[in-house]
């Protein structure tokens, strides 16, 4: 079965305000980044257990830690060392809330990526020795400022790490901003669905007079009746993790606040925002037969 779920900061910063968004559209379980103000590696002994009695006693899941590690410059020992301690707490939060699965990323991009391609791959080796000791799973997402921004780099770079504990997780409007991206679906699908491990969503718009921008679930360039209808198709039983990533003022999401993620300034709307982007999805995955 595929399970629906709600970034909680896209809703907001407090999580009794996602958790009840949660519960009015009947999702199984919620995605952790922000929570009060504190990005999740920062949340405490004492804000963990007041986050999970909250899920639990609300019958929700947590299907994984959107961790900000490996946002980082690439060439700063200094950085790399700091995300790595990222990784650990992140590790410590996903095991208290019961989940198996940390978001991870591939360094701020910088061109070209073969001068890097090496550099990468060895700063990846102590993350999957760490996730192999600890029994979790390294959901690699494809993020355009970053170094792996398509869904066809995520296969090259998965495959060649060799690593049981890093899977692709797919987000198509990702691909959508990527400079040298394919059509997110089938194309860009395509290279990541025999081993996705987890799926984001969020709708846009390539060519914007601003670029490309996000836009309502539904209302952008994305095929979602397809890549729904293919995650059926293809058999997957993980989660669909709706990451709004929209405003109903567009001013309301800054570049910045993308790429990074986080605080009241981001969560600002985003129950409006979360609200009208499950009005527009759960019909069309009820037709589809996913719900």
């Amino acid at each position: 079965m595929i399970s629906l779920a709600v970034f909680t900061d896209e809703v907001s910063q407090d999580p009794d305000v996602a958790i009840r968004l949660a519960k009015e559209f009947d999702l199984e379980g919620v995605e952790i980044r922000s929570v009060w103000e504190k990005p999740p590696h920062k949340l405490d002994i004492g804000d963990i257990e007041r986050l999970k009695n909250k899920l639990d006693a609300a019958g929700l899941r947590v299907f994984g830690i959107s961790a900000p590690f490996f946002k980082s410059d690439i060439g700063s020992d200094k950085a790399y060392r700091e995300h790595l301690d990222i990784l650990r707490a992140c590790i410590r939060l996903a095991k208290a809330l019961d989940t198996n699965l940390v978001r991870v990323f591939a360094f701020w991009k910088q061109d070209p990526l073969e001068a890097y391609w090496d550099k990468m791959l060895e700063r990846y080796q102590e993350p999957v020795r760490i996730a192999q000791a600890e029994g979790v799973i390294l959901g690699l997402e494809n993020e355009a400022s970053t170094m792996i921004g398509t869904g066809l780099e995520t296969r090259r770079f998965v495959d060649a790490l060799g690593a049981s504990v890093v899977k692709p997780l797919w987000d198509p409007s990702n691909e959508l901003f990527a400079d040298d991206g394919q059509t997110p679906y089938p194309d860009g699908y395509e290279h990541v669905k025999k081993d996705m491990v987890h799926f984001h969503i969020k709708d846009a718009v390539k060519n914007s007079p601003e670029g490309p921008v996000c836009v309502p679930m539904l209302e952008g360039d994305i095929d979602y009746r397809g890549q729904f209808s293919a995650l059926v198709q293809d058999g997957y039983t993980g989660c669909i993790a709706l990451e709004t990533h929209w405003r109903p003022k567009p001013e309301q999401i800054e570049k910045t606040l993308l790429d990074r993620p986080g605080g009241s300034q981001f969560s600002e709307l985003g129950e409006e925002a979360s609200r009208i982007c499950l009005q527009h999805t759960i019909p069309l995955l009820r037709e589809l037969g996913i719900r």
